[in-house]
């Protein structure tokens, strides 16, 4: 079971990590904006591997009857979104990530280390 926003945000970045999602970056835009708590963004190395992530994101959510309020992209599969409300999931594929440059846009926001949230399988 999925306790809150934190926990289930966690659980995003281990699925993308599971999928071999590349430069995992995981931003807390909860002070910067409204919109929502945070932005989770990857990158993959096909259109076939975006799509991969993102159903498999989908997928294991679903278990815990989460289910994005939006998804945009899929279809091409360069940028596939999904909103979870108060979590935003960017997969990119990585030339349409250093294009739209997600990060630098949200550069006010806290940047959380993943590699803790891997290692101590929070």
């Amino acid at each position: 079971m999925l306790q809150n926003t934190e926990e289930m945000a966690y659980k995003i970045v281990k699925i993308i990590d599971n999928k071999l999602g590349d430069n995992i970056v995981m931003l807390d835009i909860s002070s910067v904006s409204s919109i929502g708590d945070y932005f989770i963004i990857t990158s993959a190395q096909s259109d076939r591997q975006t799509k991969a992530i993102a159903d498999e994101i989908k997928h294991e959510l679903s278990e815990f009857d989460i289910h994005p309020a939006h998804k945009e992209g899929y279809n091409v599969g360069r940028w596939v979104l999904l909103d979870y409300g108060d979590i935003v999931v960017h997969v990119f594929h990585e030339k349409d990530r250093e294009f739209y440059n997600i990060e630098g846009i949200w550069k006010d926001a806290k940047t959380i280390n993943i590699d803790k949230i891997l290692e101590n399988n929070i």
